[in-house]
């Protein structure tokens, strides 16, 4: 498709007018004479656009623009300035960009700009392979599971089959092996939305250009390729505009890639991403245009889904709520796809995810090797993001450089978050056995209940002697928030439990807190501990996205909610958040275990994640979680006896998660 700018057969008039439309976006613009301090990505696709718009149209002023900006680029003395020039993300797109356009419409060149364009070509790309040999095992050379080798690497392998360099193309494939061979096969991302978006269309582009051009079908192989929308699609907030932003993100808006969305739609026959791609080059472009914090944007890759969109797949709006992807530990549920319904993400996994983890830690230890890059993964295992009524209500802080645990959605320790946090490389050199994971989890979306188990006490200061320290979640049908953390330690400790908002929360009856974001609310209702100090502060984070322009900075205000207790060797908070004014819920008296009850909706959640007993006047069991609903069907975790008013439901050997009958 790529290269030979050849789309599926069929109509394809709206993509044909974004494509027409992108061509002509820089018409007003000077190209710059000399390298700007800032990023030069978007020179690639400026070029690019234009010269497919000629191949589709045959108008010239479309070949006048490409020329225009393809003059620009090749005069450059180097593709970068501001961070490793001719040897990163700016040398990789232009590389691809350029290498298609002079494939695209080099014999329409004139003979000084074709020749320029491909001398230009050939010491880029001499001066990008160079680099990724001299520089194997270290950087992105071999960062298996980042960004920037996904797009350097298939910059590369654009400008080698094009102008015929076989040295190229199988360096940049045996990487693409690598790649496709330990990406998780769920599908997920450990560098979070935004860096998805940015990065997995330069994967995607490098399997069209194998395909094309050698025949190797590599669609399938590792399993991450053909997950990874499932994995998009269930970090969308409702509404669809919004992404929920673990990981890196500069913001909210910018997660949508249509192209991507028509490739893997186009190639796996996944009409959910079919309808995505519809919606973000329609009603959402214009908006995640000109909000999205990230360069060049959704606009430049007209081009993508002209060529990757297929009329044959039919479109279909998602309809699963409930999703598990075990390699990041992330748990995402939702009460619905409406624009205000409830969802909950929560996430606990060693650093990058456990194939990550688990593998660069060999390639440490057998080359000598370092492949896994943390800078955009955060300390954040055990920390969740809500959004209900169209609003964002327990939030992340999105993108910083000196990450801390502190920004999220967690729990200090004597006011200390992980060990060897505060910087930008949060996992860098910290030990192989320091790792979060998930337990018990229940990701039911018939009967709508979903719950996990954090265990995090791995990730803090040995020194602090903890014993224990989970965190588990539930989300109950109607869209209540449920959590219960468990904390020991060797000696009495402060345990301070964080939540961050966009606007400060307000104090109502009896210590409840009201959650406010625009016209969203949620009441947050601490049942446990009785004697804890509670107080809010303004957390400030700042963050330069891009070492390619040092001079941007983002700045995000979070607002924190603290709730610290006396120092105490064993803690226990029990929380509940109730979205929309509802009420808050009241405590179940538990013999054994913890519980508690929401009338309006006729849920109650009973959890022992320790112990696994769970006794109250009307429940007997042997689980770690018993989860009710009035005149519904009840669900259990790591259960093996339950026991319910008297009649015994369930009795095994061996422990059962799911619906009981």
């Amino acid at each position: 498709m790529l290269l030979s700018a050849t789309p599926p057969p069929g109509p394809r008039p709206a993509q044909e007018l974004r494509l027409r439309e992108e061509a002509v976006r820089h018409r007003g613009l000077t190209p710059p004479r000399t390298h700007p301090l800032a990023s030069i990505t978007w020179l690639g696709p400026a070029a690019s656009n234009p010269a497919l718009a000629y191949r589709v149209t045959g108008d010239r002023a479309h070949l006048d623009e490409s020329r225009r900006w393809i003059e620009a680029a090749v005069r450059l003395p180097h593709w970068g300035r501001a961070h490793m020039p001719d040897h990163d993300l700016d040398a990789g797109w232009l590389l691809h960009h350029l290498s298609l356009a002079y494939r695209w419409i080099g014999d329409e060149l004139p003979d000084g700009v074709r020749a320029l364009l491909r001398y230009k070509l050939l010491l880029q790309g001499r001066l990008m392979y160079e680099f990724a040999v001299a520089s194997e095992g270290s950087w992105w050379s071999s960062s298996y599971w980042q960004n920037h080798n996904w797009i350097c690497h298939a910059g590369l392998a654009t400008a080698g089959y094009v102008l015929g360099k076989e040295e190229w193309t199988e360096r940049a494939k045996d990487n693409l092996g690598t790649v496709l061979d330990l990406m998780p096969p769920d599908g997920s991302h450990a560098e979070g939305v935004v860096y998805w978006r940015y990065g997995v269309p330069f994967l995607a582009a490098h399997l069209d250009l194998l395909q094309e051009a050698e025949g190797i079908d590599w669609w399938g192989r590792g399993g991450f390729m053909s997950s990874t929308f499932r994995y998009r699609l269930h970090q969308t907030a409702p509404g669809f505009a919004f992404n929920v932003d673990h990981g890196d993100c500069h913001d909210r808006r910018s997660g949508h890639s249509a192209g991507l969305y028509y490739r893997l739609a186009s190639q796996y026959g996944i009409e959910e991403a079919q309808w995505m791609g519809d919606l973000a080059s329609g009603d959402l472009l214009r908006q995640e245009a000109e909000e999205s914090g990230v360069r060049p944007g959704i606009l430049p890759e007209a081009s993508l889904e002209y060529l990757w969109y297929d009329p044959s797949v039919g479109a279909a709006r998602p309809t699963e709520t409930h999703a598990f992807f075990p390699d990041l530990g992330l748990l995402a549920a939702r009460t619905s796809w409406d624009d205000d319904a409830t969802l909950v993400s929560f996430k606990a996994s060693p650093g990058g995810g456990r194939t990550a983890w688990d593998t660069s830690a060999k390639h440490r230890a057998e080359l000598g090797w370092e492949t896994l890059n943390q800078g955009h993964h955060h300390p954040d295992s055990g920390s969740f993001v809500l959004v209900s009524q169209g609003e964002f209500l327990a939030v992340d802080e999105g993108y910083s450089n000196r990450k801390r645990a502190a920004h999220h959605n967690l729990l200090l320790v004597d006011g200390q978050g992980y060990a060897d946090e505060d910087r930008y490389h949060v996992y860098e050199g910290i030990p192989y056995e320091r790792q979060a994971r998930q337990r018990d989890v229940l990701a039911d979306a018939e009967g709508g209940w979903a719950h996990a188990t954090a265990e995090i006490a791995a990730m803090y200061d040995p020194g602090l002697g903890l014993r224990r320290l989970d965190r588990t979640l539930v989300l109950t049908p109607s869209g209540r928030l449920v959590l219960l953390d468990l904390a020991e330690a060797d000696t009495g400790r402060e345990w301070t439990f964080l939540l961050q908002t966009d606007g400060p929360t307000e104090p109502g009856r009896d210590g409840d807190r009201l959650v406010r974001s625009g016209a969203a609310t949620a009441l947050l209702r601490r049942f446990a501990p009785a004697g804890a100090s509670v107080g809010c502060a303004i957390t400030e984070v700042e963050a330069n996205p891009t070492s390619s322009t040092p001079e941007l900075r983002l700045t995000r205000t979070l607002h924190t909610l603290r709730a610290t207790t006396p120092r105490t060797r064993e803690a226990l908070f029990l929380t509940a958040l109730t979205p929309g004014g509802a009420g808050g819920g009241e405590q179940v008296m538990c013999a054994e275990g913890h519980g508690v009850a929401f009338a309006e909706s006729g849920e109650t959640v009973l959890l022992a994640p320790v112990g696994r007993r769970v006794r109250t006047d009307t429940v007997d069991a042997e689980a770690a979680a018993v989860l009710l609903r009035s005149g519904g069907t009840p669900y259990v975790v790591g259960c093996t006896r339950l026991e319910l008013d008297g009649r015994v439901l369930l009795d095994l050997t061996e422990p059962y998660t799911g619906k009981v009958g």
